[in-house]
Formats: C-alpha cells, sequence, structure tokens
C-alpha cells in the first residue's frame, strides 16, 4: 500500500528531529452483552504560593489499592486491549473492542463508565486530550477538549480583599473555577473521524449501571474521607455521605446515579449538542451561577460557542524511536520532549547508569529541572501566546541548552529559562508556580486493526469544583491559570484571558519504533508531576530495557525545577542520601501516579498498570461478561 504523506514511518526515514504534524452480588450479574446494545458478531500579598499551599491536600497517594495485583500483571493480548483506572470501566471498554469497536469507542465508552465509578477524577463536567493512531493510513491526530474560561469571567476569585492569595480549597470550591467543559466536544469530534459503532451503544452500560447502582471502591471511599468542603455543597454531599453520620458510604455500598443516567440518555440520543445547549445545559448554567460557595461566570452562550481542535502533532526524535505528545495547551507533550531531548545531548550518557543510581536520578533531575523552566516561562494556549515549539525542541536549542546541565550548579537555586528566539523578551523569566492537582485519569484503548488511542482526561483537584448536576461534577480548571497576571510589570504567559484554555500537564504520549509502528502508548494523572512520570517512564523503557510494567512500578523521581523528589521508599535511602551529599533539596514523597499504558512487542499487547491505584488492563484473554464478578475481585469483603 502507497504510504501516506505524513505518517510516522515516512517522517522517520526523512531524518526529522523535531515534527510538528498539521491534522490534526448485588447487582444481579450484569451482562455486558446486553448491555452494549451493538449487533453481535464476534495577586500581590504575602501568602505562599498556591502550589505550595496545595502539596499537603490530594490525599490520592494516601490511599492503598486492594490487593488484587496478580491480574494486573502482565496481561498480553493478540486481538485487543483497553487499559482503565477502574476494573468496570476496563472491561467496559474492552467489551466494546470485542465487539468490533473503535479504539476511540472504546475511550469513549469506558470515559463515560469511569465518570460513574470514578468521579472523582473525571467525567463529562471535565477535559482533556487525546492522541489517536490509525493503524489504516498511519496517520496521528492530537484532539484538545481542554475546558475554556467563561467570557465574562476573571481570575479575581482566587484573591482576598487585601489582594492576598485566598487558601486553595477555599478559592476553588464553587462555581468561579468552573470551565467551560470540553471533553464530550472532543470525543464526539474523534468519533465523526474514527468511530466505527453508532454514538448511543457506547453510553448503555453506563447508563444501565448508574441506574441499577454499582459498589464504593476502596479508593473513592478512602478520598471521601478528606474531601474539604464536599459534604457541605449539595447534590454531591447527599450522594457520597450518609446524610445521618456526615461519614462517606462504606465501602461496597451501593450507590445509585439515576440523574446521571438520565443526562447520559439524552447525550446519547442528542449527541454533545444535548449537553452543550437544551435542558442540561441551562441546569449547569444554574448550578454554575447559583453555587453556594463562590458563584460563577460561565453562561449558556459560552456552552454553546464551546469548540474542540484538533491541534498540531508534536513529535521528536529520541534515540531510533519517535515520541508524540500532545501540543500546547498542554505542556506534557514538549515538556516530555524536552526532557528527553536534553538527556539526549547531556554529556552524561543516562543508558550507562544503573537504574534508579544517583547518577541517573540526577541526570535525569538536571534535564527536567531546564526543561520545567522553560516551560513555565514560555508555555500557555497558542491561540493567545506566541510559544516558540519549535525553536525549544529544535536540535540546535537542545544541545545548546544541554550544555548548561552543570552537575556542579547550585541544585538548589531555580534554573533560569533558556532563550530559543528573541521574540518572548516580554515574558518574564519567572517561576510560574501555577498550581495543579493529582486527579485525573488515563485511559490506553488499541482496537483489531492495531489503531490506538490514548487520553488524559481531568475534572481537576479530586472531586473538581463540587458543583453537581445532572448527577456528574463540574471542573474547576481554572485553577490551573496563573494566580498572578503580571510579574515585574511583564503579563505572565498562562495568565487568566476570557476564552483561554489554561495551560495543562496533561502528556498523552505515544513512542513508535523505526519501522513508525507503535513502541509504546502510555499516559498518566498526577497534576505537574505528570511530566516526570510519563518521561520517567519513557525513558526506563527505551534506556534501562526495563519492561513497560516493570517501568510504570519503579520508583518514581523527578524535579520540577525546585527540589529533587524522590518516592518514598525505603531501598532508596542511601540514594537520597547521595543526592542530598550532592547538594539536593531531596525532598521524600507518596506518588500516586495512575501510569496506565501498553507496550506493543512482536505483535503482542502487553498492558502496563500502576499498582499506586485500581486501574486493570483487559484484553480478548480476560474479559469479563459479568460486571459483577469484576466488583467482587475489586471489593473482595462486600
Amino acid at each position: 500500500m502507497k504510504e501516506q504523506p505524513g505518517t510516522i514511518s515516512s517522517l522517520l526515514r526523512a531524518g526529522l528531529g523535531l515534527i510538528v504534524l498539521g491534522g490534526g452480588s448485588m447487582l444481579g450479574g450484569l451482562a455486558l452483552q446486553a448491555l452494549l446494545g451493538v449487533p453481535g458478531g464476534d495577586a500581590p500579598g504575602k501568602s505562599p504560593s498556591p502550589s505550595a499551599a496545595i502539596e499537603g491536600i490530594a490525599p490520592e497517594a494516601l490511599i492503598d489499592r486492594p490487593e488484587t495485583e496478580a491480574e494486573n500483571k502482565a496481561v498480553t493480548a493478540q486481538e485487543y486491549m483497553m487499559v482503565a483506572a477502574h476494573p468496570v470501566a476496563a472491561q467496559i471498554g474492552a467489551a466494546i473492542l470485542d465487539e468490533g469497536g473503535s479504539a476511540v469507542d472504546a475511550i469513549i465508552a469506558s470515559q463515560i463508565a469511569l465518570n460513574l465509578v470514578e468521579p472523582q477524577s473525571s467525567g463529562i463536567g471535565g477535559g482533556g486530550f487525546l492522541l489517536v493512531w490509525d493503524a489504516k493510513t498511519g496517520g496521528l491526530t492530537s484532539y484538545d477538549g481542554r475546558e475554556t474560561a467563561p467570557a465574562n469571567g476573571s481570575g479575581d476569585y482566587v484573591l482576598q480583599q487585601d489582594g492576598a492569595f485566598r487558601p486553595f480549597m477555599e478559592a476553588v470550591t464553587g462555581g468561579a473555577s468552573v470551565g467551560v467543559p470540553g471533553i464530550l466536544r472532543m470525543l464526539e469530534l474523534a468519533h465523526q473521524d474514527h468511530g466505527t459503532l453508532p454514538w448511543a451503544p457506547l453510553f448503555t452500560p453506563t447508563i444501565q449501571l448508574a441506574e441499577k447502582g454499582f459498589p464504593i471502591s476502596p479508593r473513592l471511599n478512602g478520598l471521601l474521607q478528606d474531601a474539604p468542603y464536599l459534604k457541605d455543597m449539595e447534590p454531591a454531599g447527599s450522594y457520597f455521605y450518609d446524610t445521618a453520620t456526615g461519614k462517606p458510604h462504606p465501602i461496597g455500598t451501593i450507590l445509585r446515579n439515576p440523574d446521571l443516567a438520565r443526562s447520559l440518555r439524552a447525550i446519547a440520543t442528542g449527541g454533545a449538542d444535548a449537553f452543550y445547549t437544551g435542558p442540561l445545559a441551562e441546569d449547569i448554567v444554574t448550578a454554575v451561577q447559583t453555587a453556594p460557595r463562590n458563584p460563577g461566570a460561565l453562561s449558556l452562550t459560552d456552552l454553546a460557542n464551546y469548540t474542540a481542535k484538533r491541534r498540531d502533532n508534536l513529535c521528536l526524535t529520541y534515540r531510533i524511536y519517535q515520541v508524540c505528545g500532545m501540543a500546547p495547551p498542554s505542556s506534557g507533550g514538549s515538556t516530555v520532549l524536552q526532557i528527553l531531548g536534553l538527556m539526549e545531548q547531556s554529556e552524561r550518557d543516562i543508558r550507562k547508569t544503573d537504574p534508579l543510581s544517583a547518577d541517573g536520578i540526577q541526570i535525569f533531575g538536571e534535564a527536567m529541572r531546564l526543561a520545567f523552566a522553560d516551560r513555565n516561562r514560555f508555555l500557555a494556549d497558542t491561540d493567545f501566546v506566541s510559544v516558540p515549539l519549535k525553536e525549544m525542541l529544535s536540535p540546535a536549542y537542545l544541545v545548546r541548552r544541554a550544555r548548561t546541565m552543570d552537575f556542579s550548579h547550585a541544585p538548589k537555586v531555580p534554573r533560569e529559562a533558556g532563550n530559543p528566539t528573541n521574540d518572548h523578551a516580554f515574558l518574564p523569566n519567572v517561576l510560574d508556580d501555577s498550581p495543579e492537582l493529582p486527579s485525573t485519569s488515563h485511559l490506553v484503548a488499541v482496537d483489531r486493526t492495531g489503531s490506538v488511542a490514548t487520553m488524559t482526561t481531568s475534572i481537576e483537584t479530586g472531586f473538581g469544583s463540587r458543583v453537581m448536576v445532572g448527577g456528574f461534577l463540574l471542573n474547576n480548571q481554572l485553577t490551573d491559570f496563573a494566580w498572578s497576571d503580571v510579574e515585574n510589570g511583564l503579563p505572565i504567559a498562562n495568565r487568566y484571558e476570557p476564552n483561554k484554555r489554561p495551560r495543562s500537564s496533561m502528556a498523552p504520549t505515544l513512542v513508535f519504533g523505526p519501522d513508525g509502528q507503535p513502541r509504546l502508548a502510555l499516559g498518566s494523572p498526577g497534576g505537574s508531576r505528570i511530566i516526570g512520570y510519563v518521561a520517567k517512564t519513557v525513558m526506563a523503557v527505551l534506556d534501562w530495557d526495563m519492561s513497560l510494567q516493570r517501568a510504570i512500578e519503579t520508583t518514581h523521581f523527578l524535579n520540577r525545577n525546585g527540589a529533587m523528589e524522590i518516592e518514598e521508599d525505603p531501598n532508596l535511602d542511601g540514594i537520597a542520601a547521595t543526592l542530598t551529599a550532592r547538594g539536593y533539596d531531596v525532598q521524600r514523597r507518596a506518588m500516586a501516579s495512575g501510569l496506565h499504558g501498553v507496550e506493543f512487542i512482536g505483535g503482542q499487547y502487553i498492558g502496563g498498570v500502576d499498582p499506586r491505584r485500581e486501574g486493570l488492563a483487559v484484553g480478548e484473554g480476560n474479559l469479563s461478561s459479568d460486571l459483577d464478578q469484576v466488583f467482587d475481585r475489586l471489593i473482595p469483603q462486600r
């Protein structure tokens, strides 16, 4: 077959470094086949910086996953694979693949299921980014479903009367932090391009499950133990908590969500228009504008005008591979690529270091420090700000920048951004520490044709804005804007502006081999740590010869141009001491990354699932027709 222009393999052979491409049991044994309904067949104050203030807020890392790791290891398939953060969502997506659905079909069905069973992390009230590789054409398409700021909104909601920042959770709870949700428009656009099954049946399993009810998982219950303001925000409070005791519903409690079922039924029938216009849109606007905390400015016009976008693809040659990520307004793709490019150009070869050695961690950390300095200065919504992406990822700039990886440099001093072009002198060279909390989800699907979809999806903080309407939570994604507009009289790139998309760190990633075929598909939740999680995992597979599963499980280490953060692991106490002796501010932290991915080896799909959460990889060999059994494995004590 004649190769399509712009395919990964043709670009690899062209020897291009940077590529910016255009285009783009109590449930009664719920039987998936019956549910699918598809054909059979086979601010200028002195308060702490917002990012510093939120370090102790998110409880995600404190939640242990149940003892079900055995089913997550070495799941291998040859026909299709679905990986998601909740076993039921993974099974629902895999069932779509089993029925001949496309990777995008499966992503949609799995995302809708996550809205019900993992409501704290993502849903139709949020946004996301999606990469789709078409095995038939070799074409890659990048989809942007990021939220936008309301046309009449303002970033002043984060400030007190004296101009100081308000406490983080106080500021971001309620309507003022809600951006225009983008996930449904994005999924609809991707379905128009890559869908195989009709739209409506993709919603059927979750509609049925919402009506019948689902048991609360250990992780959801654990997160509800410490979710500020949630129990006081109706109707979310009475949905998640026992109104008599004020405590979270116990593990295994059956939650029914008829409101969500009604919303999904309307969207299944009327498409995304049923969300962005009409009665549901009116309910969303009312909920935001009359929120008991921080009423917002979201309007019917904002919803009606929202547009998902196909963005230019962003790819970089790393060793013999092509690594592709998401372009702005996400900073995830470009920063992951910069980290890899800087490591490749470094005078110290990370391939010659032992995994989890002080030398290896230092090389990675120094590359990440430089990449984050550039990220914080330059990256924002390219519809509003000129971002020098080509220059930042050009071989010449990476070589020049890598020369500044001085391993004797005072490591406690933040690095300054580079100067890829002289056109950005108006941007301040500052540490823009826009806060991002680690409450997100990642999904990967591979269909029978070999096409791949990898999507990161979020409502921002765990449980989002706490504003619940139509059975789903609305995002508080506007918190991802910089909390100050200017620094030293100069505008910050990621400042709040009406209709603008806040910068993200979401990093859905695809890695292609020299033959142009997929090698890895992955991504993670985790706020701005997403970038480190994904870059570390890609590096560990390609440079340290780890399997994807081992790379995911490997202790995390990262440096966001500040402290050297190392995941809590007693085996690394000596390494931490060595790095401390080298002058680093080493901070040990729990890190609930939630990495999910697929590795492609010899015609097989091998799932990668993060043991730090509840996710599952499902192929034809472990597809279950009974969701009740899936819940039983997740919650053995129920």
